[in-house]
């Protein structure tokens, strides 16, 4: 009894106490407080962690010099299969700029009319890396390869180059560059790149599906989809698959 009396007691007591508690322990938690170990207070701490967010505002690309500006883009650097392609891009005018963005968000027939309006209005430089290059160099080296030659195909020898991304193209001489992080979604240039780099080889990926029926390419355009995968467990990879990368690189014959 005199231990039940004890508890009641001290029960009593700490109502306050308890709430003083609870309600330190819900402080300790969005302070962060090392003290608190509760998984409740750990999971807070975690979900008040500030995330880093890239500033998406528009670049004023008119700002750079020297002129002529290029944006230059690649597109397929995640595929299975294929060549990656760059282009580069000049604006020669005010046509266009404010209807490009990146080319992903863009529906495939939106994309061709505006790639074909793009090559019509502006200079562009299409360039592009094999897959037996990919396989040499490795699919980054060669993404900036493409990009590369896709900028010497606009037959300019100066210039100032945003790249999207956060590499600068190696050996291009003669030419200042800017790397731009999301830089096919806020700089028209690189824009209207990203838009005529992935039509073209969109357009590729679609002749080998003709010629290589069993793997879809027209579809998938040599991404790592199921269909894609499931094809090269069941037929092997053909000449056009990248024969380094996983998923290609065990079915090998």
């Amino acid at each position: 009894m005199a231990k039940t009396k004890t508890v009641q007691s001290k029960s009593k007591k700490s109502v306050k106490a308890v709430k003083a508690k609870r309600s330190a322990v819900k402080y300790a938690a969005v302070a962060g407080a090392k003290s608190v170990k509760s998984v409740t207070v750990v999971k807070a701490k975690k979900a008040a962690k500030p995330k880093k967010n890239i500033d998406l505002q528009k670049v004023e690309w008119r700002d750079f010099s020297p002129t002529p500006v290029i944006g230059v883009d690649e597109v397929g650097r995640g595929c299975l299969a294929g060549p990656v392609y760059a282009a580069a891009v000049i604006f020669e005018s005010e046509d266009l700029q404010d209807l490009v963005t990146d080319s992903k968000l863009l529906s495939e027939e939106r994309r061709e009319e505006l790639a074909k309006l793009i090559k019509e209005k502006h200079k562009v430089g299409i360039g592009s890396a094999s897959v037996e290059e990919i396989d040499e160099l490795n699919i980054l080296q060669a993404s900036l390869l493409a990009m590369k030659r896709a900028i010497e195909a606009l037959g300019v020898t100066s210039g100032h180059v945003l790249v999207d991304g956060n590499q600068k193209i190696p050996n291009l001489k003669g030419f200042h560059q800017t790397t731009v992080i999301k830089g096919d979604l806020r700089v028209a240039p690189i824009s209207a790149a990203s838009i005529v780099a992935k039509v073209t080889r969109d357009n590729l990926m679609k002749e080998l599906g003709v010629k290589f029926p069993v793997y879809g390419f027209e579809g998938h355009k040599g991404y790592s989809t199921p269909v894609h995968k499931q094809s090269i467990v069941e037929h092997g990879p053909c000449d056009h698959h990248r024969k380094s990368f996983a998923g290609v690189k065990e079915y090998l014959r």
